[in-house]
């Protein structure tokens, strides 16, 4: 079976290459397909694999800049032409789902997310404070055409998997199509549990606007405690300024070294609402407590001290929610945090995510690929 795997870009290793490195071990003959390809910036073991980028590819500046050209990547990704395949896997937060699809081959989608740029937080990348430029220039009418596309090009989508059940929702909201559920994996046994604690709290994030950093520096800048960023984006220069003295700022951390600064940690802050979440098991897997956003993944994947709805609690909290996104609910939900340390143990928070270690996610999504595989063929044959 010859397979094919196309991902919107590869300009650094995020959740969704976490995920596509596991499907490159499953297929590890596959092409990947790309609108963008920065080579080095992201693992090995995907770029041991041949890398065919689009047109956009050859643009300049676009490397940087790619998100500036949005509404060419619909032509982009269906310029390739994907002939000689059984089987299309792409990985899509944006338009790998709406690669071409020849007669008579399966076409089965990762979705990490529906197209968050035009759907639900729209305003959140396309607000007057973010570099995006296309809402000045007729962003309304780009939005329009882009919903109409992302719906259109599901016909050649004959599976669906969504990378958490708050996204299979959002696939059935928007594209009237039901999604299994495959959640993304974390490297769990490269993590240790910890109880160092060198009184701090930490981020990990790309810095963008929907990421939500502004509440955690402001919150540390209001209770005078330690807050460490790590990570880099759009959002940067905004956000050191706005950072008071207690906020420290660090880049170019390596897979180890992040995992060292997880352990020294108090506590991994997570304001913002995401479609699922990596950093939140990462965190859990080093036996550190979360406070979290209360609504999105965080709610698949932490369980709170402090449920909105009270119910038979769990023996062993893994983090605290706080359910508005201001910088006094976080606020508070960090002092009941400090108030209630003791009831957190890291073997037992690191225990609870052992079930999203990526061994199980393999052979779950290559479970589902294949079963989707096999009933294409049957209806193919009749």
């Amino acid at each position: 079976m010859k397979v094919a795997i196309v991902h919107d870009w590869l300009t650094g290793m995020r959740g969704g290459e976490r995920c596509l490195e596991a499907l490159c071990e499953l297929f590890p003959d596959a092409p990947i397909y790309t609108l963008v390809y920065v080579k080095g910036s992201v693992s090995e073991s995907i770029e041991c694999h041949p890398i065919i980028a689009s047109y956009l590819n050859l643009l300049p500046l676009v490397k940087k800049r790619y998100p500036y050209f949005l509404p060419f990547f619909p032509s982009a990704i269906q310029s390739f032409k994907l002939d000689s395949f059984d089987l299309i896997l792409s990985s899509s937060h944006c338009v790998a789902k709406g690669i071409r699809v020849p007669d008579g081959t399966c076409h089965v989608s990762y979705i990490h997310t529906p197209m968050r740029y035009i759907w639900d937080a729209h305003e959140q990348y396309f607000g007057e404070r973010t570099f995006f430029s296309f809402k000045n220039i007729g962003m309304a009418i780009f939005r329009k055409r882009l919903q109409q596309w992302d719906v259109d090009s599901n016909t050649h989508v004959h599976g669906f998997i969504a990378n958490s059940h708050n996204v299979a929702e959002r696939i059935n909201r928007h594209y009237g199509r039901e999604a299994s559920v495959v959640h993304p994996p974390v490297a769990w046994h490269s993590f240790e549990a910890s109880d160092c604690d060198e009184k701090f709290y930490l981020m990990v994030t790309a810095f963008a606007p929907y990421k939500r950093i502004d509440l955690a520096i402001q919150a540390a800048n209001k209770l005078k405690i330690s807050l460490k960023i790590i990570g880099k984006g759009q959002e940067e220069n905004r956000l050191k300024r706005l950072a008071g003295p207690t906020v420290e700022f660090l880049c170019g951390e390596t897979d180890r070294g992040v995992r060292e600064i997880y352990k020294k940690c108090r506590a991994v802050l997570f304001p913002g609402e995401e479609d699922f979440g990596i950093v939140p098991l990462e965190a859990m897997a080093s036996g550190k407590p979360v406070i979290a956003y209360g609504k999105g993944g965080a709610l698949e994947t932490v369980i709170p001290l402090n449920p909105v709805i009270s119910i038979d609690q769990p023996k062993h909290p893994t983090g605290v929610f706080f359910y508005e996104q201001t910088v006094d609910a976080l606020s508070e939900a960090i002092q009941l945090f400090e108030k209630r340390r003791s009831e957190f143990q890291p073997q037992a928070i690191r225990a609870h995510v052992k079930g999203f270690d990526r061994t199980y996610f393999k052979e779950h999504i290559k479970q589902v690929i294949m079963t989707n595989y096999e009933q294409f063929r049957q209806c193919h044959a009749c």
